[in-house]
């Protein structure tokens, strides 16, 4: 008897063992309170646990473990070296703020681990990552990029309605390094099409709140286009902000990674135009978001309100399709990541989206894998985000000019 015990006892911990090196574990750092973190980092979770029902990666379970960064740099650099150095994760995902991931760049750089990265889009991130990065793909587009194809898309709009002047934008921008990258880069891209200002302000999210000095600025500009670009803390306290300033310019557009996640539900967000990556009428022409949806919402009782959800949820079933295509030579004989193989099968990725596109990689300005480049332009409309531009999937036609506060 006490024989057989002792080799149950020694099958059970074999068996545990093994089930402990066959999970691949990917470590995830997003900023928790914000709404881009707590959704993003849930998708991920989504996605990890579809994956896993499907019978996982290469016969292996996936495994996320998550850490908030809290939107600071210094929590997110601790979180990359616990990550790597206690969890023993194999792969680094997640990231949102442009600052965070400023102060992580040289943590990963000294360990390498292979990094999909869905956040981040100042171009500053990618000066300090360098062309020999090769270990970081980047999902979210680069300021630059988005800037690019925000110029395009006014600019069809401009065509297809005569009745949208654009003459005057005024940027309206966080202090901190995304909103500071998003009006220098703005500022290079409009200001040769259009009379370009700003004005900074500290945003809600960061222990501000105060935008009356940055609307008076505005006002006085008196643009045809006024953006604010700050997160998604600011959105409600800035349009109560700018109605009692009676302050309500021909397009009111917001360029926050996020939105609050009953913000449609608020009378000020009708007509409030924004950019974005996705909305929940990609459900109607793309099955990969209506799934994401449909899993979403069942799991977590509430709908999608930030595109980094289903960017998120696309990140990982990017690796885990690169994993599975680079097969068992992923993985080295001692169980460590064999990044040239699995570098190698990640550049080859074409995978349909639940953003409603196809994620390639191919070079940007510096880094030599970037996946998606494109934003869309928005509008809340009856409290649902209506596709506005690309007309290709236009769901309504925009409403125009901002109506004036009642």
């Amino acid at each position: 008897m006490k024989k057989f015990l002792i080799l149950s006892a020694l099958c059970i911990f074999l068996v545990s063992a093994a089930f402990g090196q066959g999970t691949i574990k990917i470590g995830g750092t997003w900023p928790l309170a914000d709404v881009t973190g707590e959704q993003g980092s849930k998708a991920a979770q989504l996605a990890v646990e579809e994956i896993n029902k499907a019978g996982g990666v290469l016969g292996r379970k996936l495994e996320l473990i998550v850490i908030d960064d809290e939107l600071k740099a210094d929590k997110g650099v601790a979180a990359i070296e616990k990550l790597v150095t206690v969890d023993k994760v194999d792969f680094l995902m997640g990231g949102m703020g442009s600052g965070v991931a400023l102060g992580q760049v040289p943590t990963m750089k000294k360990y390498q681990k292979i990094v999909i990265s869905t956040g981040a889009a100042s171009y500053k991130v990618e000066e300090a990552l360098g062309k020999d990065a090769d270990w970081y793909f980047h999902l979210h587009p680069w300021d630059y990029e988005q800037g690019a194809s925000y110029l395009q898309g006014w600019n069809d709009i401009r065509k297809k309605y005569p009745a949208v002047k654009i003459d005057r934008m005024f940027l309206a921008y966080e202090e901190g390094a995304f909103g500071k990258a998003s009006y220098d880069s703005s500022k290079v891209m409009f200001g040769k099409d259009y009379n370009f200002d700003g004005a900074s302000f500290k945003s809600a999210a960061l222990g501000g709140g105060d935008y009356s000095a940055m609307i008076e600025a505005a006002k006085a500009f008196k643009p045809d286009i006024f953006i604010w670009a700050g997160y998604d803390a600011d959105a409600l306290p800035m349009l109560e902000a700018a109605k009692a300033m009676k302050f309500n310019p021909p397009l009111f557009v917001g360029a926050p990674p996020g939105w609050p996640k009953d913000f449609g539900k608020s009378p000020l967000a009708d007509n409030v135009m924004l950019y974005g990556m996705w909305a929940p009428s990609i459900n109607d022409v793309n099955p990969v978001s209506l799934k994401f949806y449909n899993g979403f919402v069942a799991k977590y009782k509430a709908e999608p309100a930030t595109y980094f959800a289903p960017l998120s949820y696309s990140a990982v079933y990017v690796l885990a399709n690169a994993l599975q295509k680079a097969g068992k030579a992923a993985f080295k004989a001692d169980g460590s990541v064999d990044n040239a193989v699995v570098i190698k099968a990640l550049e080859e990725t074409k995978y349909l989206s639940a953003l409603g596109e196809t994620i390639t990689f191919s070079p940007s300005n510096i880094i030599k894998h970037q996946g998606i480049r494109n934003q869309k332009i928005l509008q809340w409309q009856n409290g649902r985000q209506e596709v506005i531009w690309p007309f290709e999937v236009q769901t309504k036609t925009p409403v125009y000019p901002f109506p004036a506060w009642k």
